[in-house]
């Protein structure tokens, strides 16, 4: 596996966990605001503030996708990098692991913000005037949201991919991660024969 795959891997995990993170936030806000709605449909404009709330956490996944895309290690965004294989990997995981604050992240908040939420809503429903003043509790679970995104975005940051050719390995392990490689390609070539 290249260190472009694992990159990759990591950017799909996070759009994909984030995006189901916030569809089943939603699906608790969305269960909840019906329920409201149903009881008194002019609550409306106070619902629907709440019943979103989740959904940013997949559009933080995929804003990391699109900010993570520029740090793989492709031959666009290599130049004229003189790197070795193993350079390439470590550019790979470097990608992953910078992906992993918003793919945990933005997951769990997401369900954890769409279940405060839904209680939320259901105490609007009850007493309407308190709308301004209950936003605050699903609201607060965001900032580890954006926590984890910022922390995505600032190591994607520090491994920049304009540096690759300064990532030192050891030979060993070089040679090692050159095998693997050959190894991948001649058993992918005896499948696909």
């Amino acid at each position: 596996m290249t260190g472009l795959t694992i990159g990759i891997i990591g950017l799909a995990l996070t759009v994909l966990l984030c995006g189901i993170g916030s569809g089943l936030g939603l699906r608790f806000t969305g269960k909840a605001a019906a329920g409201v709605l149903a009881e008194d449909s002019s609550k409306f404009s106070k619902v629907i503030v709440l019943s979103l709330l989740p959904a940013t956490q997949g559009i933080y996944g995929f804003l990391i996708a699109i900010l993570g895309a520029n740090a793989l290690p492709t031959a666009a965004n290599l130049g004229s990098q003189s790197v070795t294989y193993a350079q390439i990997n470590a550019q790979g995981w470097y990608v992953f692991f910078a992906c992993i604050p918003m793919m945990l992240g933005g997951t769990v908040s997401a369900i954890l913000q769409g279940r405060s939420a839904a209680t939320t809503i259901v105490a609007v429903g009850k007493r309407s005037e308190i709308a301004s003043k209950s936003i605050i509790f699903p609201a607060m679970i965001e900032f580890y949201a954006l926590l984890g995104m910022v922390v995505s975005i600032m190591m994607f940051n520090y491994f920049p991919v304009s540096n690759v050719g300064q990532i030192v390995t050891r030979p060993e392990v070089q040679q090692t991660v050159e095998d693997a490689g050959k190894a991948a390609a001649m058993l992918l070539g005896t499948f696909c024969a």
